[in-house]
């Protein structure tokens, strides 16, 4: 028996147990997690600079290794999130409705966990402690598969995770590792439907795709991020320059980073020599359009395929419109249905292109960075749903339950 069918057994077994599991004793694991992770901090480490090691000798890209990297603050970071969550409303056994009929039966429609959640990630450590920190609080089981890039760091967090828990009552194995990487196991988990209730895909487009297109197991899609930011003609240059270097270099290897930049052609006519070499010196690289390049020749021109590339890199593709319609259309061709943002004074413009465009996230006058879990207000998340069912935005606690209707009667029957 394999490795991914032996667990994903062991975590259907364990999901049974978790049902009745109480609030407080998922607090207490959390409390426990939390502060296990601190003690175990030089080994986590330890383990982690092998992974950043063997990544550098690989050549893995700068911006990989920065989501693969952990340190003290990062760790803390970590640790704080997780405690956060604590201090969370537990979803489970809310009651959402509660219907009395006239026939004396009382329906009553709950929150309950979904059972047994895959999850199937590239690169970030921090992923494990978040996946298994909100899973654990919706009473769900969880098997994690990472990439073999972060696979010491995955494999020492979990360690700790399961430490932790043998202090409480909620069982170990509520956390399970698949420690295999190859792309055998990944595809195993795909058609686990006897056990896996759902699968949840983080990381590149290609690793979404892939599992979209094989799974039979139900998926929660988080999507890649091709993010916008479109500049009216009534933008403000200040807050124009303040967004888009925010959005673009406060952090670029995220999925909420933004990735494509479309200017009217009139606000572009009055500030673009003063603002593309703003861009410039804040150490963005360019890619633009032909009408750019043309005052700015030194600047790479752009094909088709760069308005459709998440670059997670210091790299911006720059596009005139002619008018919001063009925005709109632009963005919801070449969007991935993530994070979108309009810069603008006119607050009817702004209100036409939040209905319009397709995504998640629709921001006026803000940063796309602030599509997280933290920012609004679910703590840590299990990821960013692009899809319309069941959840989408960030997802946090209510995002991993499903609905039960309980029934209570008196002998009633139906006629």
């Amino acid at each position: 028996m394999s490795e991914v069918l032996i667990k994903a057994k062991k975590a259907k077994e364990i999901s049974y147990q978790l049902i009745s599991k109480t609030t407080d004793e998922k607090n207490k694991a959390l409390f426990a997690i939390a502060h296990q992770l601190l003690e175990d901090e030089k080994d986590i480490l330890a383990e982690n600079a092998k992974d950043l090691q063997l990544g550098m000798e690989k050549g893995l890209d700068s911006s990989v290794l920065d989501r693969i990297k952990l340190d003290s603050q990062r760790l803390k970071t970590i640790h704080h999130a997780v405690l956060d969550l604590i201090e969370l409303n537990d979803p489970i056994g809310e009651k959402l409705d509660v219907i009395q009929k006239e026939n004396g039966l009382e329906i009553i429609k709950k929150r309950v966990p979904l059972g047994v959640i895959g999850i199937i990630y590239e690169a970030r450590p921090n992923v494990t402690v978040d996946a298994a920190s909100l899973t654990l609080k919706t009473g769900n089981a969880v098997i994690l598969r990472g990439s073999s890039s972060a696979k010491y760091s995955n494999s020492v967090l979990v360690k700790s995770i399961q430490k932790a828990l043998r202090t409480t009552t909620i069982p170990p194995e509520a956390v399970q590792l698949i420690e295999d990487t190859s792309r055998e196991t990944a595809s195993e988990l795909f058609v686990l439907k006897e056990y896996l209730d759902v699968l949840i895909p983080r990381g590149s487009k290609a690793l979404i795709d892939t599992v979209v297109a094989n799974a039979t197991v139900p998926v929660l899609e988080t999507g890649a991020g091709n993010c916008h930011i479109f500049i009216d003609e009534s933008a403000d240059l200040v807050m124009a320059k303040n967004i888009v270097k925010n959005a673009k270099t406060q952090r670029t290897s995220v999925c909420n980073a933004t990735e494509s930049l479309l200017i009217h052609s009139n606000w572009y006519e009055k500030y673009g020599t003063q603002f593309i070499p703003y861009l410039i010196g804040e150490g963005i690289q360019l890619i633009v359009d032909d009408e750019i390049s043309q005052a700015f020749p030194e600047l790479q021109v752009a094909t088709v395929e760069d308005w459709a590339t998440e670059y997670l890199a210091m790299t911006l593709s720059v596009k005139l419109v002619q008018d919001l319609s063009d925005s709109i259309e632009h963005i919801n061709k070449y969007g991935t249905n993530h994070s979108e943002a309009i810069i603008t004074k006119d607050e009817n413009n702004a209100q036409i292109f939040q209905t319009k465009v397709d995504a998640a996230a629709v921001y006026h006058n803000a940063s796309t960075r602030f599509t997280d879990g933290f920012e609004f207000g679910y703590s840590a998340e299990i990821g960013i749903s692009t899809q319309k069912l069941h959840a989408r935005g960030p997802m946090g606690l209510e995002a991993l339950s499903s609905t039960k209707y309980v029934i209570n009667g008196s002998g009633q029957i139906r006629k």
